[in-house]
């Protein structure tokens, strides 16, 4: 069987962007809001297991109960519309951030996705993230010579149930006309790999330092992150052919996974 597209998670798997991103452009919106609390690091790896930032804002108010400050009547009056203001203050300062290019894409995404591209491949970014996060984010952070091959952008408020549900990558399949075993997922975390695996596609994780203790059961190929020949990736699941995931490992992955005629 051949290898037809490859499936992009965005937050975590192109970029860091969580780290570099989302959590500090989160504590600038707080702080520009005059509020005293601040997401650490680990409080944010916790919060990450909501599927979305405003998900995340909701968790946090009523679990944590922080506190508000002048901030308390508004929310007590309408939270959704509190939490939906700080979201897009939070929006206006990872843009920035973006648009400063504080948000590098990982080890080895610039490399395999001309690789993939030049050999034929389609190219899809299929993310929990609103079409509204992700479009900046190929402008600034992919550039335009690495968005022009992406083919098909599928953002979490597509009308489809978000990770750790199939929905999202059934809808890139069927859009990319494609079989789910001429696809392979890339993702970082054990949500994504559940989403892919739902959907029939095989899967290879790119760990960061937010998913570095999830289960990872399942996955076709474990990896640090995707690699480059003089920064070579550490396999922790499953077998690589070269010090940096390449076509050949991904075609053969996909033959592993087709079914047997």
């Amino acid at each position: 069987m051949t290898l037809r597209a490859l499936l992009f998670d965005l937050d975590g798997t192109l970029a860091e962007t969580e780290s570099h991103g989302h959590r500090p452009a989160y504590n600038d919106a707080f702080r520009e809001l005059g509020l005293r609390f601040r997401w650490s690091e680990r409080l944010y790896k916790r919060l990450l297991e909501r599927p979305s930032g405003k998900d995340r804002l909701h968790h946090y108010l009523q679990r944590y109960d922080p506190e508000l400050g002048a901030h308390v009547d508004a929310v007590s009056e309408s939270e959704e519309a509190w939490v939906d203001h700080v979201h897009a203050l939070k929006s206006q300062h990872f843009n920035r951030r973006l648009e400063e290019g504080q948000v590098p894409l990982r080890p080895g995404v610039a490399r395999l996705l001309r690789e993939a591209s030049d050999a034929g491949l389609r190219l899809a970014v299929v993310s929990n993230a609103s079409i509204r996060s992700i479009k900046p984010f190929l402008k600034h952070g992919l550039g335009k010579e690495l968005s022009r091959r992406v083919s098909l952008v599928v953002g979490g408020e597509s009308g489809f149930a978000r990770k750790p549900a199939p929905d999202l990558y059934c809808h890139a399949i069927s859009k990319l006309k494609l079989l789910h075993y001429e696809c392979i997922a890339i993702e970082d975390s054990a949500m994504g790999l559940a989403a892919a695996r739902g959907a029939g596609i095989p899967t290879v994780i790119t760990l960061n330092a937010e998913t570095l203790s999830q289960d990872f059961l399942g996955a076709a190929l474990v990896l640090n992150h995707l690699g480059e020949p003089q920064q070579p990736a550490a396999v922790l699941t499953g077998h690589m052919d070269e010090p940096c995931l390449t076509l050949k490992t991904l075609r053969r992955i996909a033959q592993q996974a087709a079914p047997r005629l």
